[in-house]
């Protein structure tokens, strides 16, 4: 019995990363931001979910897996190594950028057995975990000012206004739309019971 569900277990972990990689592919919105980030279709979503049913510590096993792919993908497509960073900025931007950034997304189940506060508590923090990272990057490793969009006159004064603007314009509305779909998915009683069936007996009793 034991050894099914691990096997379960590990064959919804494979699912939740291909499908987490499948819609980290679809961004819809690419050309409101031509200067780099992304909103996908909820890429972070399945692999929240999986953290939400699973626990943390799985959790950060698939979101780890996650951010070797994005990884893989930012120096396959986007020319990572040849960015012309220092060898101590490239190990920064790795970090902050890919690994730690999207293997804090298996953060999200750590409030999973507090009902619907804690899901929307577990996302949120694990999300804004990852823009921070993000923002850590862009401080200490690119140090941009200036302008960041040319059609819009707003100029950051300085590097920390530059990577808070730049990074929070893909990842707010990004977390604004986790979030929602994962009310969403909370509100369907039969999504709610394989997710956390511990928690829905203790709301019917």
């Amino acid at each position: 019995m034991m050894k099914r569900n691990t096997t379960s277990m590990l064959v919804e972990g494979a699912l939740m990363l291909a499908l987490a990689i499948v819609l980290s592919m679809i961004t819809p919105f690419q050309k409101l931001l031509p200067f780099g980030g992304s909103i996908t279709l909820c890429s972070m979503l399945p692999i929240c979910i999986y953290s939400i049913k699973h626990g943390v510590g799985k959790g950060l096993g698939v979101s780890f897996l996650f951010a070797v792919f994005q990884f893989v993908q930012g120096t396959v497509r986007d020319g990572l190594f040849g960015w012309g960073l220092t060898a101590g900025m490239l190990i920064a931007c790795v970090l902050f950028d890919y690994l730690i950034a999207y293997s804090v997304i298996g953060l999200a189940g750590m409030f999973r057995k507090k009902g619907l506060g804690g899901w929307i508590a577990g996302v949120v923090t694990a999300l804004l975990l990852r823009f921070l990272s993000h923002v850590i990057s862009g401080v200490y490793v690119f140090a941009s000012t200036g302008k960041i969009w040319e059609e819009l006159d707003f100029i950051a004064e300085n590097k920390f206004s530059y990577s808070i603007v730049y990074n929070g314009a893909y990842m707010v509305p990004e977390i604004i739309l986790t979030v929602l779909v994962t009310v969403i998915l909370f509100k369907v009683p039969q999504i709610r019971r394989l997710l956390n069936p511990a928690d829905v007996q203790q709301q019917n009793t």
